[in-house]
């Protein structure tokens, strides 16, 4: 059975930080794309970062220089580390799991993240 499950989010003041995680299982781990997606309360889910199977990373501009993506592939366990928050980072955030050949993807079921003094 397949599973990603998301932990870390909660309630931080705007400069703070917020470490997320996600524990996978069920799948070969290091042979996936692993993802960080965010949905805000009425707007479009989005891509935040994503780190391959090979420890490449990208992110979005607006995350540059303050979230770091990182994964432990013995663990079975990607990281988003997110530093300096604003408000705006406010929203559920998504874990998601890619493999090119076969093609499988997976959801978590994400973790409410909220930035507010």
């Amino acid at each position: 059975q397949v599973m990603l499950v998301e932990s870390g989010g909660g309630l931080v003041q705007p400069g703070g930080s917020l470490n997320l995680s996600c524990a996978a299982s069920g799948f070969t781990f290091s042979s996936y794309r692993m993802s960080w997606y965010r949905q805000a309360p009425g707007k479009e889910r989005e891509l935040v970062a994503r780190i391959t199977s090979g420890g490449n990373t990208n992110y979005t501009d607006s995350v540059k220089g303050r979230f770091t993506i990182s994964r432990d592939n013995d663990k079975g366990t990607v990281f988003l580390q997110m530093n300096s928050l604003k408000s705006e980072d406010t929203a559920v955030y998504y874990c998601h799991a890619r493999k090119i050949l076969p093609r499988r993807e997976y959801w978590g079921q994400g973790t409410q993240v909220t930035v507010s003094s």
